[in-house]
């Protein structure tokens, strides 16, 4: 099974997704992220539903096949101050700080969905495969910043994280009356991991190592109800579970050549979404509200360090998602969309020192998008995201050496790390009725 997974990610080119809101992308596919994400009640296309909602699916009465190719850029940098301390070891009143700038480059970020349904049927079945959350950073190493010095000066060296989740959801909708339908999605999930230096095994007097990539297998599910009146109005409700994953079994590599292993667990958080739209001549709005459950989610609940000075955890918060779209329908053939997205920040201050290697917080996002309809059966949809953190996430840098003295996580007095970023997308797709 894992084999067969790594293959789809390969075919699929998905080397790393960026994420909006925590963790988890804000929508899938052109035509959604240009609404904003919003698709809980207002199913545009086949991939939104998917994502969203499984019991809107049942407004499409025709086999279709929608694939969409994203080019994510972004600008991550992460800030840190240290206090300067004279031989003597006392604070000399100076201070000594830095900014390093990621350089990642460019990731491609596509989408697969397909929908099969005929007229006379109450059923509707779905396909997916969708990149739905990471993280990843490349931070070089750097004398001119303290959290990017070597290990040896102090500093975690060079920063490095991959992280991505590949979702196939197998969903089937019933349409209960003309009015009402609903809908379950099962779903599979493959994962994988790279962390430099890798924060979550024992430090040695080497310092902390280097992960090479590891994955995980991961299932879940989601189930949805959907109301259209003849009116326009449209609601929903969906909940998606939590993706409950093996543990990433991580092999390290020490600066001086030692080796060894840790286990690693890390969920996908549940995601309760409730959805409203409506729809009326040539105008569709959709507004989605949803939270996201970080707070009973392995691997994003706990904080700190262990008893071994390794890291236990995220110690992420839940967060609240708003988002918001319009398609203009009046030109001929060319619907026009405008979308908007608020997340909350899941990161406090207190953890922020854990969190430099997954600094993907998007606060506001903006979108514009726009399709031309080739055919009543191929349509092409084009799209421009662009992202901003709003203000930095911050907090004091943190050392296990310090815990008794500054509880509760060891903060190094008159320090600090901060990151923020910005991000900004292409993206096209075609979708085709069959």
């Amino acid at each position: 099974m894992k084999t067969l997974l790594a293959t789809l990610v390969a075919l699929l080119m998905t080397t790393i997704t960026f994420s909006q809101a925590g963790h988890i992308m804000q929508g899938v596919g052109s035509v959604n992220m240009s609404m904003g994400g919003a698709a809980t009640a207002q199913p545009l296309d086949i991939s939104g539903a998917l994502q969203w909602n499984p019991a809107t699916i049942t407004t499409f009465d025709d086999n279709i096949i929608k694939l969409d190719v994203g080019l994510f850029f972004s600008s991550p940098e992460v800030s840190s101050t240290v206090p300067e301390f004279d031989d003597q070891g006392q604070p000399t009143g100076n201070f000594y700080s830095g900014t390093t700038e990621d350089d990642r480059g460019v990731s491609p970020m596509p989408a697969l969905a397909m929908v099969w349904s005929k007229p006379e049927s109450k059923s509707t079945f779905g396909a997916s495969i969708f990149g739905i959350s990471g993280f990843g950073v490349t931070f070089p190493e750097s004398m001119s910043n303290p959290i990017t010095m070597p290990q040896a000066n102090g500093g975690f060296g060079r920063i490095e994280s991959d992280y991505m989740l590949l979702q196939v959801g197998l969903a089937w909708a019933y349409e209960i009356s003309d009015e009402f339908s609903i809908g379950i999605q099962p779903t599979f999930n493959y994962s994988s991991l790279e962390l430099m230096p890798n924060p979550t095994a024992n430090p040695t007097q080497a310092g902390y190592p280097t992960a090479d990539r590891a994955s995980a297998l991961g299932f879940g599910g989601q189930i949805g109800v959907f109301y259209h009146s003849s009116t326009g109005i449209k609601a929903g409700v969906s909940y998606k579970t939590t993706q409950y994953f093996e543990d990433f079994e991580l092999e390290n590599t020490y600066l001086d050549g030692s080796t060894s292993t840790n286990d690693f667990n890390m969920d996908y958080p549940s995601i309760l979404s409730f959805g409203l739209g409506y729809s009326l001549g040539n105008i569709d709005i959709a507004l989605d509200y949803r939270m996201v459950d970080y707070e009973n989610t392995d691997g994003f609940s706990t904080a700190g360090w262990t008893q071994t000075a390794s890291v236990a955890g995220f110690g992420w918060e839940n967060i609240n998602i708003i988002s918001a779209g319009v398609q203009y329908k009046g030109v001929n053939k060319l619907p026009i969309r405008v979308g908007y997205t608020y997340s909350s920040n899941p990161i406090n201050s207190d953890v922020a020192f854990f969190n430099v290697p997954a600094t993907a917080i998007i606060k506001n996002a903006y979108q514009f998008g726009i399709s031309y309809e080739f055919s009543e059966r191929f349509t092409l949809d084009a799209l421009i995201h662009y992202g901003t953190s709003g203000d930095a996430t911050s907090g004091p840098l943190l050392n296990p050496q310090f815990i008794q003295n500054f509880p509760p996580y060891g903060a190094i007095p008159g320090s600090e790390v901060s990151y923020d970023m910005t991000t900004m997308m292409i993206g096209f797709g075609a979708s085709l009725k069959l």
